[in-house]
């Protein structure tokens, strides 16, 4: 990956693109290249959806190699959605085509006049942007189903939905799974806002011909891939749990730790949980004739995805996430799993987060538009979206927007991002890192669900501040160098529980760039990231004051526990002093 596509999609006379050397951002992937970008080129102050701002396309400094788990894609920009700087990654196959093809990173720059709508194909002979207004107003299904008919087998695609061209805040990017199904998502901060604001309706990627990116020492990155992968079957999480049940395998466990939130943040247990959880999940794909395991990229090891069907047998979506069965189960007061597969295809097919959009779902209940648990009445809200209603547009820019529409107080958000399936105060290394990643309410950016819940990585009591800050620091740390190798974010549990999973990481990274990487180069990679990020959000306005939870939290006692979130406001102020 040797150089950088920038393509220019305001430039007189039509998009112009160019190539140019990767030169001042060498060496950078995924995460870090974004934010290298975005951080120095792209005015704080601007508009997210003006000329000004950028979107930033990067595979991570692994991807389109043999290693395995290697197949996240980072998306960059300044986020309409938050503000700020922003990141979102997917898995499906778009980082390893794109790797492929010789890419670190593609930069979408400007904004065209007019209503024309632009699709980019990149292959081994060179770039074509070009008009095709037909693919206008389409959602990501059918969108798919016609651009398969028109290029090969091999390629991968990029593309918004119906939220993205008319540049709803929630809006995400699709990228296609193995099957060519545009299920996989950078879903958080409104990415595929930007995309359309840029008038790109879709990215085709064709790596025809082309081989795998070869490592400086073959023999030792083989030798450390294999030390890898038996570390992530040897972890109880990543070698059984997850693909066995899928990432709702965590549906039963948090809801047991009173740590579910539940009608929009009420409560810490959903009574009809157990109806939602991943075991019947698994249980019922399994016996409709669908998929309980399931890789979304080619190369993963771990395969914690699935295929969910209908009664009938047909193909409805991937196995909603953990995340999306919440979003739309629990926090809104649904337990039959047929809606909230539903939920999830429409949230893909018209491209909105599936978090952003079930805690906007869930505001709307609060607000009294429709009750708890009714599941036909959450269909008909989403479907909304997709048309474009006034309703449907309040309800595809997130949570804090329908909010402040709909006047009510209980809004979980940060930085204007919903948060996740962890209830802060029953969980406060996690409140920790939703009130201070420079994402917004992210709980990727520093996972501690693992040493709070899961106990991996450490044992630190959810319920006690003690400790939470130091905890989350460094989890959004590895987190950020995690985010730059292309690696999915579930390594993460062997490499803190199995030191010689770790040094398999460090010594595969090694081999491949024919330099010798330490647990400290990790550590520096990700600090600088931070920094970067919190420099970027410092410039565009943001304060020790937005690194903060809604008051409810520090009001309002969650049952079963009855605790309000505990960390003070000058301890969360620490969080990046290292």
């Amino acid at each position: 990956m040797d150089k950088i596509l920038r393509v220019d999609m305001g430039a007189k006379g039509g998009p112009k693109f160019r190539t140019e050397p990767v030169g001042e951002f060498a060496g950078l992937g995924g995460r870090a290249m974004t934010t290298a970008i975005i951080s120095r080129e792209v005015h704080p102050l601007c508009h997210p959806l003006g000329a000004e701002n950028k979107l930033v396309i990067a595979p991570g400094s692994l991807s389109g190699t043999a290693a395995a788990m290697s197949g996240r894609i980072s998306v960059g920009c300044k986020s309409p959605l938050t503000g700020g700087i922003k990141e979102s990654n997917a898995g499906g196959q778009a980082a390893q085509v794109l790797a492929r093809l010789g890419y670190a990173a593609i930069v979408l720059e400007g904004k065209p006049e007019g209503d024309d709508l632009y699709k980019i194909f990149i292959n081994k002979d060179g770039v074509e942007v070009s008009v095709d207004n037909s693919l206008k107003n389409l959602p990501n299904y059918p969108l798919i189903e016609k651009l398969k008919g028109q290029y090969s087998d091999r390629a991968a695609y990029m593309t918004i939905g119906t939220a993205g061209e008319m540049k709803l805040l929630a809006a995400s990017i699709a990228c296609t799974d193995p099957e060519k199904r545009p299920t996989r998502h950078c879903g958080r901060g409104g990415t595929g806002a930007v995309m359309g604001a840029k008038r790109v309706k879709a990215i085709i990627l064709d790596d025809t011909g082309l081989k795998m990116r070869p490592p400086k020492d073959p023999e030792k990155f083989k030798d450390a891939n294999r030390r890898f992968v038996e570390g992530l079957r040897k972890h109880p999480i990543t070698g059984e749990g997850l693909p066995a049940y899928g990432t709702n395998v965590l549906t039963n466990v948090l809801n047991e730790a009173g740590a579910y939130p539940t009608n929009n943040f009420r409560a810490g247990r959903f009574e009809d949980a157990a109806k939602i959880s991943g075991e019947v999940l698994a249980e019922l794909e399994v016996k409709r004739g669908g998929l309980a395991t399931h890789g979304c990229h080619r190369g993963c090891v771990i395969q914690c995805s699935g295929v969910y069907v209908d009664k009938d047998g047909k193909y409805v979506t991937k196995q909603p996430e953990y995340e999306t069965v919440w979003a739309h189960g629990g926090n809104c007061g649904i337990a039959d799993l047929d809606v909230i597969a539903r939920l999830d295809f429409l949230d893909d097919n018209f491209g909105v987060d599936t978090m952003d959009t079930g805690a906007a779902v869930g505001v709307a209940m609060e607000a009294g538009l429709i009750p708890f648990g009714d599941g036909p009445g959450a269909i008909r809200l989403v479907e909304e979206i997709g048309k474009g209603t006034p309703l449907g547009r309040i309800l595809g820019c997130g949570a804090a927007v329908t909010g402040k529409v709909f006047g009510v107080e209980r809004v979980p958000v940060c930085k204007g991002q919903a948060m996740a399936a962890y209830d802060p105060r029953s969980v406060m290394g996690i409140g920790v890192t939703y009130a201070t990643s420079p994402m917004g309410a992210d709980h990727t950016a520093g996972y501690s669900v693992g040493p709070n819940i899961l106990k991996s990585g450490g044992d630190l009591d959810p319920h006690k501040p003690e400790g939470q800050v130091e905890m989350s620091r460094n989890l959004q740390i590895a987190t950020a160098a995690v985010d730059s190798t292309g690696m999915c974010l579930f390594i993460a549990f062997p490499l803190l529980d199995l030191p010689e999973t770790f040094v398999a990481l460090l010594d595969m990274i090694s081999a491949f760039h024919g330099v010798t990487t330490t647990g400290d180069d990790v550590t520096a990679l990700g600090k600088s990231i931070l920094k970067m990020e919190r420099d970027f959000n410092t410039r565009a306005g943001f304060t020790k004051h937005d690194d903060r939870l809604p008051r409810f939290f520090l009001k309002e006692p969650i049952p079963p526990h009855n605790i309000t979130f505990q960390v003070t406001d000058d301890d969360l102020d620490t969080v990046f002093n290292w």
